[in-house]
């Protein structure tokens, strides 16, 4: 089904017209392509299409899951120059690769310039202490494209032909101030003349257990060069550990059967087959061998069961150790050495193919029907997107959103972590320090995680954020429903939630707080994902019960006085507050954080619309819709009271606009920072109708009563009525709608958050006018950063204090939808301030979107500002077209920051460019 068309595809039993009024409902995937047939087979367990995809992590070294120190240092515990030598115990790790879902078998990339002192293996990056705006990953790769099944996927890494400045890198970012730009590889000069490979990774599979692989190496420099390529197949070591949770405790085997095949043997995954093409001369590579063991003799001085190691490759074609590798033909790690002479311009491409027992093919493995396989996969992505994407898309937009969902697809990764495990220690291994049963994640003992997991991204973070996960799931709905709803359940099951009903936050602290939008994504999942008009009322059931406990957690322990004004976290905003959030007042006292309440308040109204939909199939959901309605009520009241300290809301009268307060010794004190933090009460908004309400008797008749007998309550709300359509609404919202005016005035002040590429999380006022406190002769200061932070709150990589970021941008956008359904066409607000041009709130969300979307956009120039100044990325041709979705981006020219791939909420975008496209087809 077509964008446009969306609005008008909602089913006629129910409700209709609740919390997202503007925003689709149904997303449509032709159902008659080859891949929406695997989608659909891989649901009915009929063929299991998602068994192998780019599941293999891009990090796993300096992880906490890797970290056994007493501390919690991980970055020194297991640092880059460790993870060629040493086995990992939760994960592997390697260049643009592949794994089964149980990450068992792992395929990946290893390459040599003959410059490197190391083989490329893996990706590089600071640790936090390196960097100078904390951790950062210092390469250059590409996700160019992936099906939901995998069934084709294609990803690009660029590779200097000089030495790679590992030590450069270092010197110079430990060098550099916060106040300093990071000193990234292209900086370097490493690829200056174009001296370097491109190397692509491109997967077909033709069938769900036959992977055909083809590397294409492009010398792009102007001399001859020489590469070595090394395609690495090999086992995680699941055997020393002794644990019988892993499912596996015999020790795998591969073993050659002739000059170009190799067969593995697994207790779970059975027989692998992998078959080696030849080289571009017709030549057969030779196979190294060894085991993927910790070098336990180079790192310890400890002698182990087997002197073949895991940096067996590294010794074997750097050192020139011909007895690093050992001669028997088998091991758990195989490698094919091609060394690959190019011309310059020229290009090699070398094939593999990896199967199983039932897949193995009965003619030669890489005949026609290989490239025929290739062609296949290809042609059927482009009709998959083609089918999802709107006609109205330019081919800009359609490159766009076509790496930007390769994006999301390839940062799924395996995820692993056992708490109980973790801090206690493996059976077969050495106890861990005692002190780590006091630190980090001790609480969460019955965490058993072991899934494919959507991850923000596969280095910086390899690890899940649940908030960064729920925005997520709102593009992934797009191109694979059922994935969505199964990553927002799997949150909610008894071995991620904690018994008190707490969602894991995040790998370094799970018990850290993130805001509250996992039921926002649940529903808006559950309205995009309706085939045919019909939709999964047993998602949506299964998802609220535990959503109820999940609440109920909040309201137990984020309310300390119980007067529904919320605080005590961070929630996911990092440096945004004066002070950081997730610790004790250095002045003492309480805050009452104003982003706090409003995201319970958010997610009231979310519960509320939920409880109401399945009203229409249950009628005992209508008490516990009226229970969120009230409790809706309850804290809108808290925040919106003018008066005294003991009543006082977060509402300032004198500014227009929501604060967090600083309650000490019966004062109270508004912590000026315009910020984020005052424009989140604008998404605690819902639109009743009177169709909806009159269909459910015992709702009707506890709200009617609630109405006449609290009105010392509903006089906070924003419960005002409308006739539209011939029917009355009902508005249910945080601000009134002068209020909402005011905070709009600001919100569309090009001088306080309004940018060319969205909204800014900290009004470019405090650029001039800085928010300061001083606390115990410590000057505490909020100044306006429009980039990479300046402070090292939450290590220094992620920067709430001006930045656009497009997980909340995405939330304002819709907010806005709302109030114009509700509104409608006179209420216009000037956009931008002082332009003289009034806009109704559809308008100013169109133009939000135009916005955010004109990040990644290339102007006339071919400039995008996602990229910055560097000028390969509008002129080269082999970098023009390559985007890259960054965590978040600066205020004043859209350059992207932060982690370079988190293409997880910033493909959010996508979502964006949908919108445009719908409203241009209902013009």
């Amino acid at each position: 089904m077509a964008e446009g068309s969306e609005a008008t595809a909602r089913t006629t039993s129910v409700k209709a017209k609740g919390f997202f009024k503007r925003a689709p409902t149904v997303v449509g995937i032709n159902l008659t392509t080859s891949e929406a047939d695997r989608l659909r087979t891989d649901k009915e367990r009929v063929n299991n299409w998602k068994r192998w995809g780019p599941y293999l992590s891009e990090r796993q070294w300096a992880t906490v899951r890797e970290d056994y120190s007493p501390d919690g240092s991980c970055w020194d515990y297991f640092p880059h120059d460790h993870a060629r030598s040493r086995s990992y115990r939760w994960g592997e790790d390697g260049l643009l690769g592949i794994t089964d879902r149980q990450c068992r078998l792992c395929f990946a990339l290893s390459l040599w310039n003959e410059k490197d002192s190391i083989l490329k293996e893996r990706l590089f990056g600071l640790t936090g202490p390196e960097g100078n705006h904390g951790e950062d990953c210092k390469e250059c790769y590409y996700y160019l494209d992936s099906t939901p099944s995998h069934s084709y996927m294609k990803a690009l890494y660029k590779y200097p032909q000089a030495e790679y400045p590992y030590a450069k890198l270092v010197e110079e970012n430990r060098k550099r101030s916060n106040q300093e730009l990071e000193y990234e590889l292209e900086d370097t000069g490493v690829f200056d003349e174009s001296r370097y490979w491109d190397v692509f990774a491109e997967y077909a599979k033709a069938g769900p257990n036959d992977v055909l692989i083809k590397i294409k190496v492009c010398n792009r420099g102007p001399e001859e060069s020489t590469l070595h390529l090394l395609p690495t197949l090999w086992y995680r070591n699941t055997w020393i550990w002794g644990c019988e949770h892993e499912g596996c405790t015999r020790k795998a085997l591969l073993k050659k059967v002739d000059g170009s095949h190799v067969v593995g043997s697994h207790e779970t995954l059975g027989k692998s087959h992998w078959f080696v093409g030849p080289d571009p001369n017709g030549e057969t590579p030779p196979l190294l061998w060894t085991e993927n063991e910790t070098n336990m003799k180079k790192l310890y001085g400890i002698d182990h069961y087997t002197i073949y190691y895991k940096d067996a490759f590294n010794r074997y074609v750097i050192n020139n150790e011909k007895d690093a590798v050992t001669p028997d033909n088998r091991g758990t790690k195989v490698a094919a050495y091609y060394v690959l002479k190019v011309p310059p311009g020229g290009e090699a491409v070398v094939k593999l193919r990896l199967c199983d027992e039932e897949s193995i093919p009965k003619e030669d493995p890489f005949g026609d029907s290989f490239d025929k396989e290739f062609a296949n996969r290809i042609e059927e992505a482009d009709e998959f997107y083609d089918g999802i994407m709107p006609h109205s898309f330019s081919k800009e937009q359609k490159q766009i959103a076509r790496q930007g969902y390769a994006g999301l697809l390839w940062s799924k990764q395996f995820y692993h972590y056992i708490v109980d495990a973790w801090l206690n220690g493996d059976p077969d291994a050495p106890t861990p320090p005692r002190e780590r049963l006091e630190g980090r994640n001790k609480e969460w003992m019955h965490l058993f995680n072991r899934d494919i997991v959507s991850m923000p991204d596969k280095w910086e973070y390899p690890w899940y954020a649940s908030w960064d996960l729920a925005f997520h799931m709102i593009p992934f709905a797009k191109i694979d429903p059922e994935f969505a709803k199964e990553q927002l359940i799997l949150f909610l099951r008894e071995w991620y939630m904690a018994p008190n009903g707490q969602i894991p936050a995040y790998e370094f602290q799970f018990s850290d707080v993130n805001p509250p939008v996992h039921a926002w994504a649940v529903w808006r999942v559950y309205k995009m994902t309706a085939p045919k008009g019909e939709r999964d009322i047993k998602f949506l059931a299964r998802a609220f019960q535990k959503l109820i406990l999940n609440f109920n957690w909040w309201v137990n322990r984020k309310d300390p006085s119980g007067k529904n004004v919320f605080s005590g976290g961070f929630l996911g905003l990092d440096n945004i507050g004066i002070f950081d959030r997730s610790k004790p007042l250095p002045t003492g006292g309480e805050l009452e954080q104003a982003d706090g309440t409003a995201w319970m308040a958010f997610f009231c109204v979310v519960m509320l619309d939920i409880a109401l939909e399945l009203a229409f199939h249950d009628d005992v959901y209508e008490d516990m819709a009226s229970k969120f309605f009230e409790h809706f009520v309850l804290i809108v009241d808290a925040m919106n009271k003018i008066g005294a300290c003991e009543g006082q809301g977060l509402w300032d009268e004198k500014d227009g606009f929501y604060y967090d307060f600083l309650r000490l010794d019966g004062t109270s004190m508004p912590m000026r920072v315009r910020s984020m933090v005052g424009l989140i009460p604008l998404f605690a908004c819902l639109v009743l109708e009177d169709e909806v309400i009159q269909k459910l008797p015992g709702f009707r008749k506890r709200l009617k009563w609630f109405l006449d007998n609290r009105k010392d309550l509903a006089k906070q709300i924003s419960y005002l009525d409308s006739l539209k359509d011939n029917q009355f609404c009902h508005l249910l919202a945080i601000p009134s709608k002068e209020r909402l005016q005011r905070v709009l005035h600001y919100m569309l002040d090009e001088n306080e958050f309004l940018s060319s590429y969205g909204i800014r999380s900290l009004s470019k006022v405090h650029d001039k006018e800085p928010f300061f406190m001083e606390v115990q002769g410590e000057k505490h200061e909020v100044s306006y950063v429009p980039a990479e932070s300046n402070t090292f709150l939450f290590g220094g990589n992620s920067n709430w204090r001006g930045p656009i970021w497009l997980c909340v941008n995405f939330l304002i956008i819709e907010s806005l939808e709302r109030y114009y359904y509700f509104y409608g066409e006179d209420f216009k607000v000037e956009n931008p301030v002082g332009s003289g041009v009034y806009m109704n709130l559809l308008q100013v969300s169109k133009d939000l979107c135009q916005r955010v979307c004109s990040i990644f956009e290339p102007d006339e120039n071919g400039r995008r500002p996602c990229h910055g100044n560097d000028p390969r990325y509008s002129s080269d041709p082999n970098w023009k077209d390559l985007v890259l979705f960054y965590e978040y981006f600066d205020g004043d020219t859209g350059r992207g920051c932060g982690a370079s791939h988190q293409t997880g909420w910033t493909a959010l975008v996508m979502r964006c460019m949908d919108k445009l496209a719908a409203e241009e087809g209902r013009q």
